[in-house]
């Protein structure tokens, strides 16, 4: 379809028609900071496509790889090792430019492998039922809010101290225009907050990280009896879906949904994406359950086929009557895990996890020896180290000298002095003993 420009009359009649007195009150919702004053400084309006590449060349050279130098970073994105194969069969035409699956007898294969993903989610997170992916863990996790919102008919979610800022700030972001009463609790760098006292008879739902974003992790069985006592629901966030190869369910724990970032399995860190969003409920309420469902059935002659059983999505009927305004799954990102984790099988996933674990305490271990604070007493393969002065600045000094020494707390948590000497550490299978010696030395060194 050709590209019409509108003229100044059409703008005009356009809005009119809704009741707008102008382009910019479309807007109107746009917090102030967000707005852009003037030209972004040293961004030329428009040049050459030759001259266009030459720029983005120059700033492609600024980057350093995460696997070109000893890497810490984790809080949320973390770098694994993504078999070739899952790459390579990705490029496969039917794949990579199938689309939506509207009609199931030509699209069998995109919701076998849908179906496929489904029953994988399900079974790592100890839940039911699990939809066709989100968007990300972030948008997720704004879901299952609103999910909670409907399913108890209460509008007060409480969110840990424990749970991640870009998780935090979506979900306000999201539910604000709705109304939704949260409840933030402060950051909890020590895993000592107590989300059952802040639970009442008007609480919909407590969403709680777990790990968290510090490393701690926790038996929550306690805190989804008490969330049930009171009538809610507890939301557990997952940030690092490698942790469930080893650690309890959530739902073995009580959760009644799950949500999680998928990126670590089958996507690599694509400098920030397009990441992987799951979703998984209890069968009792699937039908809260936004996006979409993909089921198995037979056919007219009795042979095995798939389906879309469920997609209660604005697109497919009325808007007021849609538990989500996701228009589309992360269809590729979803069949990149699913291959990864089918060729990892069970115990090749939970061989992986206790790798990751054994790594993080072999260098946890090497930093408390070197004089180092570690403020974790468990963990998985992320944890909270406490460094002397500012942790930003010294994350800047080492990146110098091409060590990347994790995630400090302040960037995630900007303004709060008390946290400015905090570090996130995050460990991988990709970690070496001399990428951990690196870091030894370094931080030990300037303790």
């Amino acid at each position: 379809m050709r590209y019409l420009p509108l003229t100044e009359a059409d703008r005009q009649e356009m809005l009119a028609a809704i009741g707008a007195p102008s382009v910019d009150a479309l807007f109107g919702d746009v917090p102030a900071a967000a707005h852009l004053t003037q030209p972004i400084a040293g961004l030329a309006p428009h040049q050459g496509e030759l001259q266009v590449e030459r720029a983005l060349s120059r700033l492609a050279a600024r980057n350093v790889p995460a696997g070109s130098c000893p890497s810490f970073l984790g809080a949320g994105a973390y770098r694994h090792h993504v078999p070739a194969s899952v790459d390579q069969l990705l490029t496969r035409g039917e794949f990579l430019t199938s689309y939506t699956p509207y009609q199931p007898e030509v699209t069998q294969g995109t919701l076998q492998y849908l179906f496929e993903f489904q029953t994988q989610v399900a079974l790592i997170t100890g839940m039911d039922v699990a939809n066709a992916s989100m968007y990300d863990g972030a948008t997720a996790c704004a879901e299952a809010v609103l999910m909670a919102n409907r399913v108890t008919r209460r509008n007060r979610a409480v969110l840990s101290g424990g749970l991640h800022p870009h998780y935090r700030d979506v979900t306000a972001t999201t539910t604000g225009v709705l109304g939704v009463d949260l409840v933030t609790l402060p950051a909890d760098p020590k895993g000592i907050e107590d989300l059952a006292a802040a639970i009442d008879d008007k609480t919909s739902c407590v969403v709680v990280q777990n790990p968290t974003l510090f490393g701690h992790v926790a038996d929550l069985t306690p805190l989804a009896e008490a969330c049930h006592a009171k009538g809610a629901l507890l939301v557990v966030v997952v940030t690092e879906v490698v942790s469930l190869g080893m650690m309890p369910s959530p739902g073995s724990m009580g959760a009644d949904i799950v949500v999680a970032e998928g990126q670590s399995i089958g996507n690599g860190l694509n400098f920030g994406g397009p990441y992987l969003g799951l979703f998984a409920t209890r069968d009792k309420f699937v039908r809260q359950m936004p996006g979409r469902l993909c089921g198995e059935t037979v056919d007219a002659d009795g042979k095995r086929g798939f389906v879309l059983t469920l997609s209660t999505r604005e697109q497919h009927i009325r808007r007021e009557k849609a538990t989500s305004n996701i228009c589309t799954n992360s269809g590729l990102c979803a069949l990149a895990f699913t291959m990864h984790l089918s060729l990892l099988g069970e115990l090749g996933f939970t061989g992986l996890a206790r790798l990751n674990h054994a790594k993080a305490v072999q260098l946890a271990d090497k930093l408390a020896a070197a004089g180092v604070t570690v403020l974790n007493q468990g963990f998985f393969n992320e944890f909270t180290v406490q460094v002397k002065g500012d942790a930003a600045a010294l994350v800047d000094t080492l990146a110098a000298e091409l060590i990347m020494a994790g995630v400090p707390v302040s960037r995630l948590h900007p303004g709060q002095a008390a946290l400015a000497d905090l570090l996130l550490v995050a460990v991988t299978e990709t970690t070496t003993e001399d990428d951990m010696d690196a870091l030894v030395q370094a931080l030990g060194g300037k303790q």
